[in-house]
């Protein structure tokens, strides 16, 4: 028979007959099942040693596609291939039962719950089935053997019936990441058994409609064993029912990301090492009874609003914490300083937007601390010393915090994350800095800071975001900047740094926002140094300087990650692509290859000295939100082109030499008179100059395929795209702290 397969072939012969008890079906070792050898020698099987009876089937990490049968008899031990359906019978003479039944990655298909009639099944784990459909049955869960229930990541939907409650072996519920609605039954106080319950996030493909909702049931009883409690990230609300703090045997419990309202009961959990009720409109202050909870290492209860007094009488028990988050609670956050204590396991405390005025004085003996936010306070003065020396994410930005930045940042050797800005820190920056090789976000813009940028930046640093806007720094580039690699934003926005163009950052591969607006460069734009130039580059602001010469029609021809080179197979993620060129001295014509830059959000010409037509190019830039070109020396008429252009929003072509009919209907027909403003030919609508018989200058027919014609040929997928240019401007990276603590889920490979 040669290698078994999956899609289509028959059961070998010789495993037929065998009492199958244990399956987990998938096709990753079918190469070694011959015919001619026995099944037990199999890739996968395994048999009992005395009986030779198969207990178990391992195929699992297949993509397989087809219904689970409706017709499951109540006594037949079942092996289940997909497409076709085999039903393989027991011949022994007694009747056996299935005790696991085990699909993983399930392409397609509905699920038939008559599986829950198998009399002696204990677990149903159909996790990771993507695509897999069906609902629990409202009634006939007649299986009293189930302990082991899993639906996570798979389409299932519908709401949790009552019925649920009669499985009462259940030890175990995932029906995390599914699409279930409704109210949570009252019906799962009767699974006494339960250890594990997990609901969270039941609205994994609809993010508006598929949620469970309502309070809580008002009374639940007989979960004394449950330790793991999951209601995450749903549409719950209501109070903290009282039966929620009395389950004593509770390790886990975790009610974040609903919209439960009231105070915090008192707490009877004196098992309870994670507790998050964070991200609700929880009010009130504290319950003393927290104290007790003596084994607590994670406590969130960030994004409510909530009073919080931070106290020795409250804390100073705890002292297993390890995470501490209180962010985000805005009516009345206050720590008194006169009471010092320690939390001797704390690495990670959150006190962002608490309105919080001094800096936490535990912090200062807070020796494992390692991630550290105060951002968005009102905290003022000198950074204070800390015997910390272990920090990896530090972020106090947007607080009143002044003098020179903290020395102790040079004895952190695990620094990964710096965020200091919006603040009014001055003197220079520490050079110890760009000496990092572990540094992977420096963020200080919005200071005060002078000087110019450290010139030894170290080779083989892991730097991916250096934002330095808004400060006084002078003098030039240090070239140190070709070592880091892996940047992926640089912003130097609003400095005084006086220098040429910076042709050679376009060697840095990853590089994909380049922002020097409003500084001293000067000069020509040449021809690049290096063969595939910004390659990456999505965000290009060069605005505000004494830039002069041709623009450089070199370099956009090389700007692939704003070109969709081939929609068909490449999708580029434009969040913002950007031009930005604005306010300088460029003259002469506007390059027709500029059409091709057709993921570009916004372009901005304007204040420069540019002749000639706009390009008729213009109308392939179908995902253009803003196009100025306004203070130019342009002439010629508006490209009937540009009337393709149905996302463009914001439209200045004002004081140029442009003439003729202005384009009619679609996004044109929004566009007021400021937008055509100083352009004397001009006449159609808004304007009241009416066009008749109108001659003007008719621009000439696009170039755009012959400069597209262009090497690299291959597109380029840019993966981790950054939130957005308003972002660097006003928001600090909460995205990178997200992406190094996110732990990736593992997947089967075929």
């Amino acid at each position: 028979m040669g290698h078994a397969k999956v899609f289509g072939d028959r059961i070998p012969e010789n495993l037929l007959g065998k009492s199958v008890i244990h399956a987990v079906v998938g096709r990753k070792n079918t190469r070694s099942w011959k015919e001619d050898k026995d099944c037990c020698t199999w890739d996968g099987v395994v048999c009992d040693n005395s009986t030779r009876h198969v207990i178990a089937l391992d195929l699992s990490c297949s993509w397989l596609n087809g219904s689970i049968p409706s017709n499951i008899s109540e006594f037949d031990c079942i092996l289940t291939y997909l497409i076709p359906v085999f039903l393989v019978k027991s011949h022994m003479k007694s009747p056996s039962c299935l005790r696991l039944f085990l699909l993983i990655f399930l392409t397609t298909g509905t699920f038939e719950m008559n599986v829950f009639r198998l009399p002696c099944i204990q677990t149903l784990d159909l996790r990771n089935n993507y695509f897999l459909e069906g609902s629990l049955p409202k009634s006939n869960l007649s299986s009293s053997s189930l302990k082991f229930l899993s639906l996570y990541m798979t389409n299932s939907s519908g709401e949790l019936p009552d019925s649920i409650g009669s499985l009462k072996s259940l030890e175990y519920l995932y029906l995390n990441h599914c699409n279930f609605t409704g109210a949570i039954p009252t019906s799962l106080g009767n699974l006494t058994q339960m250890i594990y319950l997990d609901l969270l996030y039941n609205n994994f493909n609809d993010l508006h409609h598929n949620q469970l909702v309502g309070p809580l049931p008002n009374h639940v009883s007989g979960l004394n064993l449950l330790i793991d409690l999951s209601l995450s990230s749903n549409f719950l609300n209501g109070t903290l029912s009282s039966w929620l703090f009395n389950l004593t045997s509770l390790v886990k419990l975790t009610l974040d990301q609903n919209q439960f309202i009231g105070e915090i009961g008192e707490f009877k959990l004196v098992n309870l090492t994670t507790l998050d009720l964070s991200s609700n409109n929880l009010q009130g202050s504290i319950p003393s009874s927290i104290s007790r909870l003596v084994k607590l290492t994670s406590l969130s209860l960030s994004s409510n609003n909530l009073s919080i007094m931070l106290d020795l009488e409250m804390f100073s028990n705890l002292n297993n914490l390890y995470v501490f988050n209180f962010s985000y609670n805005n009516l009345l956050v206050s720590i008194n300083n006169n009471l010092t204590f320690t939390l001797p396991n704390l690495k990670e405390m959150y006190l962002s937007s608490c309105n919080i005025s001094e800096f936490p004085i535990f912090l200062r003996i807070a020796t494992n601390l390692q991630h550290l936010d105060l951002s968005n306070n009102r905290i003022h003065g000198p950074f204070p010393t800390l015997n910390a020396l272990d920090l990896h994410y530090l972020f106090a930005s947007n607080n009143n915090l002044s003098g020179g930045i903290p020395s102790l940042i040079c004895n952190a050797s695990s620094l990964e994350v710096l965020d200091l800005s919006h603040n009014n820190f001055s003197g220079t920056i520490p050079k110890c800095l760009v000496l990092s090789n572990v540094l992977s976000v420096l963020d200080l813009r919005m200071n005060s800071l002078n000087g110019s940028i450290p010139a030894t930046f170290s080779c083989g640093n892991y730097l991916r975001n250096i934002n330095l806007n808004g400060n006084q720094l002078e003098g030039p580039l240090p070239r140190s900047l070709e070592y880091c690699t892996n940047l992926e934003v640089l912003d130097l926005g609003n400095n005084k740094i006086n220098e040429t163009f910076p042709y050679w950052l376009g060697s840095i591969l990853e590089l994909q926002v380049l922002v020097i607006r409003s500084n001293k460069f000067r000069g020509r734009i040449g021809n690049p140094k290096t063969q595939f130039p910004f390659l990456n580059l999505q965000i290009l602001d060069i605005s505000n300087n004494d830039f002069n010469g041709l623009l450089p029609r070199k370099y956009f021809k090389y700007l692939k990650a704003m070109m969709n080179v081939d929609e068909g197979k490449v999708g580029i993620q434009t969040v913002f692509t950007i031009i930005d060129f604005s306010n300088n001295s460029f003259i002469g014509k506007i390059p027709q290859i500029i059409g091709s830059l057709n993921s570009l959000k916004g372009l901005n010409f304007s204040h420069n000295n540019l002749i000639g037509y706009i390009p008729s190019s213009f109308g392939h830039l179908t995902n253009l939100e803003w196009l100025d070109l306004s203070f130019n020396k342009l002439d010629g008429e508006i490209p009937k082109q540009l009337e393709d252009l149905n996302q463009l929003a914001v439209l200045e072509l004002s004081h140029n030499q442009l003439s003729g009919p202005i384009p009619s209907g679609k996004q044109f027909n929004t566009f007021e008179n400021n937008s055509y403003t100083n352009n004397l030919g001009l006449c159609g609508f808004p304007l009241t100059r009416t066009c008749n018989n109108h001659k003007s200058k008719q621009p000439p027919p696009s170039i755009l395929q012959q400069e597209n014609n262009l090497e690299p040929k291959n597109g380029f997928v840019i993966f981790g795209t950054l939130m957005g240019y308003l972002m660097f401007e006003i928001g600090k990276p909460k995205w990178i702290v997200r992406m190094l603590l996110n732990n990736s889920r593992s997947l089967c490979r075929q």
